[in-house]
Order: structure tokens, then C-alpha cells, then sequence
């Protein structure tokens, strides 16, 4: 099955965040592939990256950066598909830099931007935007979603399980 979803890092070292993406698209049984292009070391390939994802069947980018945070922004420049931005944590400012890099984009050249290192909610944004078109696709997200509050919902009783002398 062809990749929709393209995930794409500045850098290898930024995998360990970019993977949570991977992952969740993987559980969801979404096609996805993954690259890693900077926009500063490659420019020219991410430039044709982004030109081309749309003529291969790519409907939305995911693009993970840290730093200078450019690569979501150049990417969103060269092409009408959405664009999700994921702010990785660098060492100097925590990734508060590339979160206000992804933030401030000029007016036509929106990217939409999560928390920083959250892939995770950024493929969920993926999979939401997908699912729009998709019936078997939405109910993959409603049941994962409900999961999740069943996770809460069994962690709230072991926790109302537990038999301490003084509660808060």
C-alpha cells in the first residue's frame, strides 16, 4: 500500500522523538513513510520533497525539527498539503525555540504545530484530518480513542483501590 502520511526530521538523532508518530500510525493502519532531510544541509531535495509528496499520494506531512525549526515551514511553502509541525527539544532552549520558529509562520504558509516532541498527537492530528474522508479510518480512531479513556478511567480505580491511612 502506498504511504499518505509522510513523516520527515531534520535529522536521524530526532527519531527517537519522530517514532511515537510512526508507531501510532502503524496501530491505526495508516500507510506512512519516513524521511530525513534537513532544510539547511538539503535544501534542494526538500524543496522536490515537497513539490512532488502530492503527486505520489502523500496527504499529509508530519515534519519534525529542532533549533532553527525550518523544515516545516520550507516544507509548507512548496506545497497545499496540511503540514504538522512537531518542535523537538533541543539542548540549548529546551525546543522552545522550534516551537516558536513552527508558531510564527507568515500569513498563507500555515503549519499546524503540537507540543513539543509530541509526534504522537501530531499523527493523531493526521489520522483526524484523514478519518474526515475515511469511514473505516474513523472508527479505527473512535475505538483507539476510547481506549484511552478506558486506560483512565481502570488506572482511577486501582488508584481508589489503594487503602492509605491518611488520604489527601
Amino acid at each position: 500500500m502506498n504511504p499518505i502520511v509522510s513523516i520527515i526530521m531534520g535529522s536521524t538523532s530526532d527519531l527517537p522523538v519522530m517514532e511515537k508518530a510512526c508507531q501510532l500510525l502503524d496501530e491505526l493502519q495508516v500507510p506512512f513513510e519516513v524521511n530525513a532531510l534537513s532544510a539547511h544541509r538539503t535544501p534542494a531535495e526538500v524543496s522536490q520533497f515537497a513539490r512532488e509528496a502530492q503527486g505520489r499520494g502523500i496527504r499529509v506531512v508530519i515534519a519534525g525539527a529542532g533549533m532553527a525549526a525550518a523544515l516545516p515551514g520550507v516544507i509548507a511553502a512548496e506545497t497545499p498539503l496540511p503540514v504538522i509541525g512537531v518542535p523537538i527539544k533541543g539542548s540549548t532552549l529546551e525546543g522552545l525555540d522550534a516551537t516558536l520558529a513552527i508558531l510564527q509562520m507568515p500569513p498563507g504558509i500555515p503549519v499546524a504545530t503540537v507540543a513539543i516532541n509530541g509526534a504522537q498527537n501530531a499523527a493523531i492530528l493526521a489520522v483526524q484530518m484523514l478519518a474526515l474522508s475515511d469511514a473505516d479510518l474513523m472508527q479505527r480512531l473512535c475505538n483507539y480513542k476510547a481506549n484511552l479513556k478506558q486506560k483512565i478511567v481502570k488506572a482511577n480505580a486501582e488508584l481508589a483501590a489503594l487503602n492509605y491511612k491518611f488520604k489527601c
